[in-house]
């Protein structure tokens, strides 16, 4: 009973720290998403200074969570690294040449327009190499004993690569709707205009995902569409479907927070949705997450580092955003 518990814990450990990177450094990426289309390069130079001094600390998320998962699953972090390692190479060196296009692009005087580049390129790899990642392991990984048993392509598949474009659209409406909260004038009028394009993208992905995933497992489908589950899990859909009509008046009425609260709410339902459908595989679609997990003297001697870790990131965190709150302009960052 104390080791269910205990595996329970780190899956939501695990879980929580995986989320967190996506809001958090979600956002910034998606601002590199829509870096080259900005009106103007005044407007990127705004778009640049209003997470100039946050992102790198929105990826201690990621080093949590593959920590976690190292520590906790060891299984699941042997078996997952190898099925992803081209996409994991490509999403590495994308955000290394982003974050050195963040440090060089203000000292640029004759070559800006390559870290420009850099910028959005980075952002764009970095971005669709984790949605073809996570497509691959909604998919399933190949198990023999306690090592992958696929190829070095196995996640080059259809779905994979249309999860990897859904996250660049689900990215970029979250980089337009946390610009529309710090910016304003022509800048904040523009990511308006290109936050509800974004969201129909979104929601097509997002229903298209919805439908294609029982498809790939049937044990997903009997998931959802079996009785009494269709019943209990219905509410997902339909607030999910609540949340994106309120997110299209929050744009349509010009409010400044809540499109990005409700951004991010949209990615929890996702969230939700991918967990009522895995679990309790860490390995789909037969690793469940007590054959992964590590012994409980494992788990309890880490549990105790993570209850010290965890709140001073968080605390952290927090105090960084209440700093740089207000609204940023181009030439002179927050003020």
């Amino acid at each position: 009973m104390i080791e269910s518990w205990l595996t329970f814990a780190w899956v939501g450990i695990v879980g929580f720290a995986v989320f967190m990177y996506v809001l958090m450094d979600g956002f910034d990426l998606g601002i590199g998403i829509l870096y080259p289309l900005a009106p103007t390069e005044e407007d990127r130079d705004t778009m640049m200074n209003s997470v100039a001094p946050i992102w790198d600390f929105n990826e201690t998320w990621l080093i949590l969570g593959g920590a976690g998962l190292f520590a906790a699953f060891p299984i699941a972090y042997a078996v997952v690294l190898p099925a992803m390692y081209l996409p994991l190479l490509v999403m590495l060196i994308a955000l290394i040449f982003r974050g050195v296009a963040f440090e060089f692009r203000f000292k640029a005087r004759t070559r800006q327009y390559w870290w420009n580049r850099s910028f959005f390129l980075g952002s764009l790899l970095a971005t669709f190499a984790q949605g073809v990642m996570l497509g691959s392991f909604i998919q399933g990984i190949p198990v023999e004993g306690r090592n992958y048993a696929g190829g070095m392509l196995h996640w080059l598949t259809p779905f994979s690569l249309f999860c990897g474009l859904s996250l660049v659209g689900g990215y970029a409406l979250l980089g337009a709707t946390w610009l529309i909260w710090r910016t304003s004038g022509r800048l904040q009028d523009w990511c308006y205009r290109m936050a509800e394009r974004l969201l129909v993208i979104v929601l097509i992905s997002v229903a298209a995902v919805s439908l294609w995933t029982p498809l790939i497992e049937p044990a997903i489908a009997q998931r959802w569409f079996s009785m009494p589950n269709l019943l209990f899990l219905s509410p997902v859909p339909i607030v999910t479907a609540l949340l994106a009509f309120a997110l299209w008046r929050s744009l349509e009425n010009g409010r400044e927070a809540m499109p990005f609260v409700l951004s991010m709410a949209l990615f929890g339902l996702s969230y939700l949705g991918l967990a009522i459908s895995l679990w309790p595989n860490l390995i789909p679609p037969s690793v469940t997450v007590w054959q992964a997990a590590a012994p409980p003297e494992t788990q309890v001697f880490l549990l105790v580092g993570m209850a010290f870790l965890i709140p001073a990131i968080l605390g952290y965190t927090a105090y960084s955003y209440w700093v740089f709150r207000g609204k940023v302009t181009g030439a002179f960052g927050y003020h």
